[in-house]
């Protein structure tokens, strides 16, 4: 997975947060972080987390993934659509050591079928369940 990129993530939000004309302190209540910690991240001394971010997001009116890819999280998308990881990612009934356990498993799974000279067979594990029911 790719690295906190959070001096350029710092800039992005302090952009987003000028061009929606809100304060530093306006934004912060509206995220619910505190006023220092909010303008740490901005000045990029501060990591923070993907709660944190979708809750920055929210207050900005714009989508979690954009500040995701921002921080380096997630690869930026080709196509359109949350896309697994953001969900992952967004899920607020799971923990952050938990998602991010979900997302390596994700990732190792990618890997593998890249691995893979033909990659993944479609509908294969199907085939193999109605080969084992007897007719």
């Amino acid at each position: 997975m790719a690295s906190l990129n959070v001096g350029s993530l710092g800039e992005y939000i302090r952009e987003q947060r000028r061009n929606a004309q809100y304060s530093l302190r306006q934004l912060a209540e509206a995220a619910g972080v505190s006023n220092p910690y909010l303008s740490q991240i901005e000045r990029g001394l501060r990591k923070p987390s993907a709660e944190i971010l979708q809750q920055i997001a929210k207050a900005l009116r714009i989508s979690a993934e954009t500040l995701y890819v921002q921080a380096g999280i997630l690869e930026e998308r080709q196509e359109s659509g949350p896309g697994l990881r953001a969900a992952i990612l967004a899920d607020p009934l799971i923990n952050e050591r938990q998602k991010q356990a979900l997302l390596a498993v994700y990732e190792a799974f990618l890997k593998e079928n890249r691995e893979q000279p033909d990659g993944p067979v479609p509908g294969a594990a199907a085939a193999a369940d109605s080969s084992a029911t007897p007719n």
